[in-house]
């Protein structure tokens, strides 16, 4: 990768993110790379990231990354995470594995993980009112404290049925550890080409996540007779209101997000340490 000019971005939230944005900055800056600060806060403007910006590091969590995604997506940007605290699923390199990672960068010696994204379209009557790209998922559920949906699900052009539940959960591979996680649904690998489709507490027990290829399209109706206002939430961050008649599609963007990978870690050894799983040899 051929390194000139670099956005770094720090969680608002975090003084010791922008700490380490500095050093970061300073570190790229002794290697003759352009070098910008980016601060988040509820109105971010990335407009410095543009056609010309070779990298992008995110310094904070896994939210940080999400709120970065959308706006490197149309560039193919690479973006290198680096998490402050405990290891995120997205964010696999520490605070203290940066100048590493950079240096892996300059001798051309990084590796990329491509990630699938989905596009996320709302169509009310005849017009588009709402588009979004997601790393994570997309989730349409009742804008209300513990109220129930009734949403209709095709996959394709089959109708799938009509789900009874707290809302429908359209993750990645990269999503499926995150939200669907937390609602029963499966672990994909990071680099599999699929779509999960996960119900959030169904009213009934038949009910279960639903893998499908990364080429299928999930569509998902809002039928009238709703006792709840609805609500579409991209990667937990960006929110549109969803009325009685919309149709939510969901499918697999063009583009895909690119994250350097780190060399002190796999996805399994992420799981291990997230989940609490033991890793050690079994005595049988």
């Amino acid at each position: 990768m051929e390194l000139k000019k670099a956005v770094i971005v720090a969680n608002g939230g975090k003084e010791i993110a922008k700490k380490v944005a500095k050093d970061i900055d300073k570190y790229l800056r002794s290697h003759n790379v352009s070098s910008t600060i980016v601060v988040t806060d509820k109105e971010t403007d990335f407009s410095c990231i543009d056609s010309k910006t070779n990298l992008l590091v995110s310094v904070g969590g896994d939210g940080t990354v999400l709120a970065t995604a959308r706006a490197v997506l149309e560039y193919g940007i690479p973006i290198l995470a680096v998490n402050l605290g405990t290891f995120g699923y997205i964010t696999e390199i520490g605070p203290n594995e940066w100048q590493e990672a950079l240096d892996d960068i300059f001798e051309d010696k990084e590796t990329i993980s491509r990630r699938l994204t989905l596009k996320v379209i709302v169509s009310r009557g005849d017009k588009k009112v709402f588009k979004c790209f997601a790393l994570n998922d997309a989730v349409v559920s009742s804008a209300g404290i513990s109220r129930m949906v009734h949403l209709n699900l095709k996959i394709n052009n089959t109708m799938a049925g009509q789900f009874r539940s707290d809302g429908l959960i359209i993750s990645t591979p990269t999503g499926s550890t995150g939200y669907s996680l937390a609602a029963g649904g499966p672990i994909l690998f990071n680099d599999m080409s699929a779509i999960l489709v996960t119900s959030i507490c169904p009213f009934t027990l038949s009910n279960r996540p639903l893998v499908v290829g990364s080429n299928d399209v999930v569509t998902i109706n809002v039928p009238k007779g709703q006792r709840t206002d609805l609500l579409l939430t991209v990667d937990g961050q960006v929110k549109f209101e969803i009325l009685e008649g919309d149709e939510v599609v969901v499918e697999k963007s063009r583009s895909r997000i690119l994250l350097v990978n780190s060399r002190k870690r796999n996805q399994i050894e992420i799981l291990r340490s997230k989940l609490n799983w033991s890793g050690g040899t079994f005595n049988a």
